[in-house]
């Protein structure tokens, strides 16, 4: 299949549907500005396009001055000569058309780069409102796909379109000089051309679309089935002649279409072929009684000819441009909505470091309603069932409370009281609605996100590791970290024995989501991450919570070095951490209803003596056995 049927192909097999769609004003504009680095090398690029066009209306015009004045004349010397021509420009158009190639790829490449990095950059600082709320996904394909669609503007819609509309006026323009009768002969047959190719681009785009959709469940269904978690659901619940007739179903469909589309395609270049071949032999019919009359040359003839099957490809892109910008376009807008979604939490300009010395964590009255979904969410990335778009009710309310340097504080209280949602406003996973969280004195909304993270660390009930090796996931949270002060750490948190008899040590990976580990190593591996780190804050939420005893020993006694000297807020869920606590929060409804130590709180007969009476009377100070 030759380049230009290639393009045309593609271009008609674009959704048509798009040039009807209303693009955010200034769009095009704001494209524009992502060109703005490399205008010299667009610049360049479109003068090479220049130059291979009419490298492509040159060659013929050589091959009529070699039979009319070299052939036919019997001038052996001019054939000589015209025939080295022939070979230079082809030498040259090679030339061309590597550099051009290169310039392009430098355009799209560099342009996928700077797009791919800015969404990245600003994902990441979204709320986590965001990601409990957005489809992975639609996230990542997001970050993929409309990104790669973008490009394609500074790329191939730069380069077909540009190209082929220099090349089909170059090759009209000296069609015409040679015979405009030839010329306007030939452009008959264009609408017995152009009217079912835009029949067949029409069924093209529906079944790429089909296609789209049915690889994107395929390999939705691949994702869900080959992740840890996944995967054990399959072995425990899965039946395997159902799961692979499901899949075995799916990918025949998806076979199916790809068959049509490439009988569609290959329809589509046949018949691309036929018209040129029926115009070539309208031309050579009408020209060949013309050059015998002497009207033209037969130089003039096949020239004509060789133009004319360079002819049809650029004029079927042409045809479909429109489709092509928009695309482009369409593709850039949704791009442009993950970048314009405003963070709720972002640095203040003016942003100051959280001051030196022992944290003192003050809680000013502080107050929290969830966001409603337009504020930290895009529709287009969730689930269609996803009907929650409403801010939600009051979580926290007048929450008002000291924790002095070193003080250890636990939060208790009801499911649903809001204990974790206060821990998340500590670490300014969100930011309060009401009232303010203050670290020695400085608002968290005013200072920098740095030193706030190297004050605060949480460690939360799942610990999540990366599917790297230990090292890697220790040294995340210190890149600058030495193997001394990571064994120092791993020692204090009570897994550098288990890490020590790993066959790889240190570099050891430990799976999807560290499920090579078990709860209480990946909780003992995330301790030792945070000790590492060094915070003067730690946030707990329930780190042991879905721990069996003796994986609870290991993880308390790490805790407990973690804790030691530094200020705690933990939401307490053992009766040890309870009962060591300086100061216990009882929480209910959002609000704090009780304070005091265990001591005091028991004796008052309220709330905390009532979930003590539930919740902690069964549970015992966990002690460790010799063996542990």
């Amino acid at each position: 299949m030759s380049m230009a049927g290639w393009q045309a192909i593609q271009s008609l097999s674009k959704d048509a549907s798009v040039t009807s769609r209303e693009l955010a004003p200034g769009t095009a504009r704001r494209v524009l500005s992502y060109a703005r680095p490399y205008r010299r090398i667009i610049v360049a690029f479109l003068l090479l396009v220049v130059v291979d066009a009419l490298l492509i209306v040159s060659t013929p015009l050589i091959l009529k001055s070699l039979i009319d004045d070299g052939i036919i004349p019997q001038d052996s010397g001019l054939v000589v000569r015209l025939a080295l021509l022939v070979a230079a420009l082809a030498v040259v158009s090679a030339v061309v058309t590597l550099l051009s190639r290169w310039l392009s790829a430098r355009i799209g490449e560099g342009l996928i780069v700077d797009l791919r990095t800015q969404v990245f950059s600003h994902v990441l600082r979204q709320p986590i409102a965001f990601f409990t709320r957005a489809q992975t996904g639609a996230l990542v394909s997001r970050l993929n796909n409309d990104v790669i669609g973008a490009q394609q503007a500074f790329t191939s819609v730069l380069s077909s379109v540009v190209s082929n509309a220099v090349s089909l006026v170059l090759i009209i323009g000296v069609m015409g000089l040679l015979s405009w009768e030839l010329t306007l002969a030939s452009l008959v047959l264009v609408p017995l051309f152009l009217i079912p190719a835009r029949t067949m681009g029409g069924r093209l785009a529906g079944l790429a679309h089909d296609q789209m959709g049915l690889n994107a469940d395929l390999g939705t269904r691949m994702t869900e089935r080959f992740n840890v978690a996944g995967a054990l659901l399959v072995k425990i619940y899965g039946n395997p002649v159902v799961e692979n007739r499901e899949y075995s179903q799916r990918a025949r469909s998806v076979r199916d279409v790809g068959v049509r589309i490439a009988v569609n395609r290959s329809v589509f270049f046949v018949g691309l072929t036929l018209v040129a071949a029926l115009a070539t032999a309208l031309v050579y019919g009408f020209g060949g009684v013309m050059a015998v009359s002497g009207s033209i040359s037969v130089g003039t003839l096949l020239a004509l000819t060789a133009l004319l099957a360079r002819l049809y490809g650029p004029l079927t892109t042409i045809s479909n441009a429109r489709v092509d910008v928009m695309t482009a376009l369409v593709s850039f807008e949704r791009v442009f909505e993950i970048i314009d979604l405003e963070p709720l939490v972002a640095e203040a300009p003016d942003a100051t470091a959280i001051p030196d010395g022992p944290v003192r964590l003050d809680l000013d009255h502080v107050g929290f309603s969830y966001p409603a979904a337009s504020d930290v969410s895009l529709r287009s990335l969730e689930s269609e069932a996803s009907g929650d778009r409403e801010a939600g009710s009051v979580v926290l309310e007048d929450i008002d409370a000291t924790i002095e340097p070193g003080q250890l504080v636990a939060l208790v209280g009801p499911s649903g009281a809001g204990k974790s949602t206060l821990t998340a406003l500590v670490a300014r996973l969100y930011d309060p609605t009401s009232g303010a969280v203050r670290i020695n004195g400085a608002d968290l909304r005013t200072v920098t996100l740095e030193s706030l993270r190297d004050t605060v660390s949480v460690v939360t009930q799942e610990a999540h590791l990366f599917h790297d090796t230990i090292r890697t996931n220790l040294t995340y949270a210190a890149p600058s970290a030495t193997d001394a002060e990571i064994e120092a750490a791993l020692r204090a948190a009570r897994v550098w024995e288990l890490v020590e008899r790993l066959p790889a040590g240190l570099d050891t990976v430990v799976g999807d989501r560290g499920h090579r580990l078990s709860g209480g190593e990946k909780q003992r591996i995330a301790i030792a991450r945070l000790l590492l780190k060094g915070p003067r804050l730690v946030v707990l939420d329930e780190a042991t919570a879905h721990l069996d005893s003796e994986s609870e020993v290991a993880v308390q006694r790490a805790l407990d070095a973690a804790l030691e000297g530094r200020t705690a807020l933990v939401i307490a869920h053992r009766l040890s951490t309870v009962r060591h606590a300086d100061v216990i929060l009882v929480l209910d409804g959002g609000r704090i209803v009780e304070r005091g130590t265990h001591a005091e709180l028991l004796t008052r007969g309220g709330l905390y003596s009532d979930l003590y009476t539930t919740q902690f009377s069964d549970d015992t100070v966990t002690t460790p056995s010799p063996r542990a």
